[in-house]
């Protein structure tokens, strides 16, 4: 099932893709318009959302007569991400000047655990405040997420793929200056509008073994960023556990797993977003995720 945010005559609503590529509205299946209230009870709107989609009658929108929004426009608590997941991406940032992580130059022994806001977030076809990065250095970073739909810690016993909802696709959008000068990852990496996401929630059900995905960046028509999702050096469900192991994970909660290599920053000289730039993350099954820079 692919689950979308969108807003219609200035409402914000919950909605399903049909298999005709249109949105069903849901938001009164659900009693809210809220993403995280949704995952967190899934189960008891699970048939009626199919039920209804289902249904010869039922209203649907063309996307284009809606505004997309991110899937989960404003997460709980903060977006788990990770750094240097990429064999390829380690080793070009490792050698950047850029890298103050304690596995500089390295391939990382352990998870690289970092932070991003949820005032970060923005949606398909929002734009990028260049003016917060005043040093001209903005970066992108392809990189699929995973949303969790289970709360607990995650023990030895637990199957870490068992607390997994869906996945969406982030840019992590970065200050590669600020990143440096502030010697950690959160001020480069969490400014307003810095993590567009989207433009759709696919369930675990309908997405399938990640490892069999790719996932692509573009700027302007140009692929820069292309690998597989088997590629990562540290799997989804090591990434779940790492982090569940001592912190008790939320339903809505977001983990970005990554990028590969072909970020701005690993061209030389390197190549860093501009005003009018097109930033175009893809993979199959969950869509594109197209931003511009202003």
């Amino acid at each position: 099932m692919k689950l979308v945010t969108f807003e219609y005559h200035a409402a914000r609503k919950l909605g399903m893709v049909n298999p005709d590529h249109k949105i069903v509205d849901i938001t009164a299946i659900v009693g809210s318009s809220d993403m995280n209230v949704l995952i967190a009870g899934y189960s008891r709107y699970e048939q009626d959302i199919k039920r209804i989609s289902q249904e010869p009658r039922a209203a649907a929108l063309a996307i284009n007569d809606v505004r997309l929004l991110a899937p989960i426009p404003a997460t709980r608590r903060n977006i788990f991400c990770v750094g240097k997941n990429y064999y390829a991406h380690a080793q070009e940032f490792g050698n950047s000047g850029y890298d103050s992580s304690a596995a500089a130059g390295n391939v990382p022994k352990f998870p690289i655990i970092f932070t991003k806001p949820a005032t970060a977030i923005c949606g398909p076809g929002d734009g990028i405040d260049s003016s917060l990065d005043p040093f001209d250095t903005i970066d992108y970073e392809a990189e699929l997420a995973v949303v969790l739909g289970a709360k607990g810690r995650v023990t030895d016993a637990d199957d870490p793929m068992s607390f997994v909802f869906g996945y969406t696709l982030v840019n992590d959008v970065t200050s590669r200056h600020l990143q440096k000068i502030h010697s950690q990852w959160v001020l480069g990496k969490g400014l307003d509008g810095f993590c567009p996401m989207g433009p759709v929630l696919v369930t675990a059900d309908e997405f399938g073994a990640p490892g069999l995905r790719t996932i692509t960046c573009e700027v302007n028509g140009e692929l820069r960023q292309k690998a597989s999702l088997a590629d990562l050096i540290f799997d989804i469900p090591t990434l779940i556990k790492t982090i569940g192991a001592g912190i008790t994970l939320l339903p809505g909660d977001v983990i970005a797993t990554g990028t590969p290599a072909g970020v701005g920053l690993g061209f030389n000289p390197p190549r860093y977003l501009q005003k009018g730039d097109v930033v175009k993350v893809a993979m199959d099954g969950v869509g594109d995720l197209v931003n511009s820079v202003y």
